[in-house]
């Protein structure tokens, strides 16, 4: 399976420039979420989806990566164009892993366990969430809820979709996970303090 990393919205609520740029423990956000999915056992290629927005991005993936993870620069402005735009320049085929680029405590491990659900499944689309208790635990505070069979859900930003249907709507199952790494999105500066004492952490451990 393929993934693209979605990088480029303006970052306006962290108020620290190109959000994907930001650094965190002497790296740039995007890079998380790019080593994870390169050390994943269940995905082959890597394409980060740049916009006008996000210049510097691109600049960055270029220069760690260099051909071993591709940029896309899309139109910008609208999140599900710029992804249909960046899954058809690709020219992916079967399922592909949309990941947002602000999920830096993300791990291999984890996109495995999302995909072997998505590949046990009859659905040909997927979307992950955690359940509002989790971010409740941690702190953080969700921007969209949804209610599913009377439990309170935060998207997560990850979803796996069919190429083949990327300019229709999928039927998606429902993946409900319960782990602290996929709640934290970084959109403020607290956010940005969370990730880092949890990534410290892991490390310690």
């Amino acid at each position: 399976m393929d993934a693209i990393v979605m990088a480029g919205g303006l970052g306006t609520r962290l108020g620290m420039g190109e959000k994907p740029c930001v650094e965190l423990l002497g790296k740039p956000l995007v890079t998380y979420v790019i080593d994870a999915l390169v050390t994943s056992e269940k995905i082959d290629k890597v394409y980060v989806a740049t916009s006008p927005a996000t210049p510097n991005t691109g600049i960055i993936v270029n220069k760690l990566y260099g051909e071993h993870v591709r940029v896309i620069p899309t139109e910008g402005g609208n999140y599900v164009k710029d992804m249909v735009q960046a899954v058809e320049t690709a020219k992916i085929e079967g399922p592909v892993m949309i990941v947002m680029a602000d999920l830096p405590v993300l791990t291999a491990s984890v996109i495995d366990e999302i995909i072997d659900s998505y590949e046990s499944s009859d659905k040909p689309a997927m979307s992950v969430f955690v359940p509002i208790s989790v971010c409740k635990n941690i702190g953080t505070r969700p921007d969209t809820i949804f209610n599913k069979d009377g439990e309170l859900i935060v998207p997560t930003g990850i979803n796996i979709l069919d190429s083949y249907k990327i300019r229709t709507e999928q039927e998606y199952m429902t993946l409900v996970l319960k782990l602290p790494e996929l709640s934290l999105n970084v959109n403020t500066v607290d956010d940005l303090k969370m990730c880092k004492e949890m990534i410290k952490n892991r490390k310690d451990q």
